[in-house]
């Protein structure tokens, strides 16, 4: 059955933006001291896997050295990387953690991620069309997006993806397109071809001085051994990838959360801005461990509304995001991670067959009656 619901943009707005002013006050020393805990600790596990890796000489160790690496480039990419080139720790005024200059370990470069990432998806958020995060354009995950045959393959496809997720990531957002949107034979296409060629060769050179480090250098200190390491470097990347995969897809695809159109983005205000921040996000239950080795997007519609905060501050920033949605009628899509990643996976499933109607698409269910003459954002209960 269909509910209506009216909601006030306007008083969801100041309430958001009271909750940040909040927050944002608090921000200092605490936030300081725990992410150089975690840079700490990124040290030690990669530290600790890598020698083990280099010096087992059985199953056992091998395995711990592979799951410590694994859990050290998780960290740094997720708690680390990804937060600290959100701007989060900018305060600090510390280079090494400077969103301007911090490169993470990892095959893309973080210039051309923080365009496609900070901008086109945090702006555009499950827009069909101009969120590429929204199945990257390949994969088909609502029925607002066109049918291919490619799609009756997407639940194979799909996760096998995510092996190899950090390189298909890196080279979709140096995809031509990103980049060409001026007339050709302009001044401003020009410009847009220096800068793409520059970027293809940023992601060059970080794209062999990774494959030169994990897969000939460090196997080289090996000796004999350096197939074995190789190898642990290679399981603890595809770890890595696997994990950062599987976080990602529940924290936009599961059944629950809304796409929008375009034409909605015309007339949207700051308060239609941050509920469909809401509506088009997920988060997972998960203790502070847990966490943590997500980069806390396990609390992905607290990261949405407040991308520049420190991460590890969404768990308590939740609570208080929960009771405005609840005073503002809004869903707040929670779940495990086995409910989360399952829910994806059904929608892969559906959406794979040209059989997906209208009739089952995400934006239909729960109706948004806006107290202005701006389009109805419609979303699934």
């Amino acid at each position: 059955m269909t509910q209506r619901t009216t909601i006030d943009l306007e008083a969801l707005k100041r309430d958001i933006d009271e909750l940040r002013s909040r927050v944002v006050a608090k921000i200092g020393t605490e936030d300081a001291e725990y992410i150089k805990s975690v840079r700490l600790a990124c040290r030690a596990l990669e530290v600790s896997g890598r020698l083990l890796i280099h010096v087992s000489l059985e199953p056992f160790s091998f395995g711990v050295g592979v799951l410590s690496l694994g859990l050290y480039k998780i960290l740094e990419n997720m708690e680390l990387g990804h937060n600290v080139m959100h701007g989060q720790y900018d305060f600090m005024q510390d280079p090494t953690l400077d969103s301007k200059k911090y490169e993470w370990d990892i095959v893309g470069t973080a210039q051309t991620w923080k365009h496609a990432h900070n901008v086109t998806h945090h702006i555009n958020t499950n827009v069909i069309g101009k969120d590429d995060d929204f199945g990257y354009l390949f994969f088909r995950l609502s029925s607002d997006v066109s049918w291919k045959p490619r799609h009756l393959f997407q639940t194979l496809t799909n996760p096998l993806s995510g092996l190899f997720f950090d390189h298909a990531v890196a080279y979709y957002h140096a995809r031509p397109s990103e980049y060409l949107t001026a007339e050709k034979g302009s001044t401003e296409r020009s410009k847009q071809l220096r800068q793409m060629f520059g970027d293809w060769l940023g992601l060059a050179r970080k794209s062999v001085g990774h494959y030169a480090k994990e897969y000939a250098f460090y196997p080289a200190l090996a000796g004999p051994f350096a197939l074995k390491v190789a190898i642990g470097n290679a399981c603890a990347q595809g770890l890595r990838n696997l994990w950062t995969y599987a976080v990602i897809q529940c924290g936009h695809l599961p059944e629950a959360t809304n796409t929008f159109t375009e034409e909605e983005l015309k007339a949207e205000t700051r308060g239609g801005f941050y509920l469909r921040q809401i509506m088009g996000s997920s988060n997972i239950e998960a203790g502070p461990l847990l966490g943590m080795f997500t980069g806390h997007l396990s609390h992905q519609i607290e990261h949405h509304l407040f991308p520049t905060v420190p991460a590890h501050r969404y768990r308590e920033i939740s609570t208080d995001v929960k009771r405005i949605c609840e005073r503002h009628g809004i869903p707040y899509h929670c779940g495990s991670f086995a409910r989360q990643f399952t829910s994806v996976l059904k929608a892969l499933v559906r959406y794979s067959l040209p059989t997906a109607s209208n009739d089952e698409s995400r934006r239909g269910g729960h109706v948004f009656t806006l107290p202005t003459e701006q389009p109805a954002l419609q979303a699934a209960s």
